[in-house]
């Protein structure tokens, strides 16, 4: 399934000619594209899908909506759970973990 998740908005820069933002989505940081909300700025909240920002939001419903996601497991299918991500790309895996009983 393919979320548009709501993000804060942590840096903004210029990128070969587009306006590119650094995103917190509840502790996942990611890169989006601001094409199409040119005038959102740091410390904003936007719906983000694929990677583009689509819709100004507000922080409380940005909060809320992050917080449901979080209780339904929803971001961790959308994102992966972050630990596990990092322990992959170092060539580790958290002990219990599919890859780490591989790994023995």
């Amino acid at each position: 399934m393919c979320l548009a998740v709501p993000g804060k908005v942590l840096e903004i820069e210029e990128r070969d000619g587009t306006r590119m933002a650094t995103v917190d989505f509840g502790g996942v940081i990611k890169d989006v594209c601001l094409e199409y909300l040119p005038d959102l700025q740091v410390g904003e909240y936007a719906i983000v899908h694929v990677g583009f920002a689509l819709q100004r939001l507000d922080e409380e419903s940005a909060r809320q909506t992050l917080a449901l996601f979080g209780n339904l497991g929803l971001l961790e299918e959308e994102f992966g759970d972050p630990w596990q991500q990092a322990a992959a790309e170092a060539g580790t895996a958290p002990a219990g973990t599919p890859a780490a009983e591989a790994d023995r």
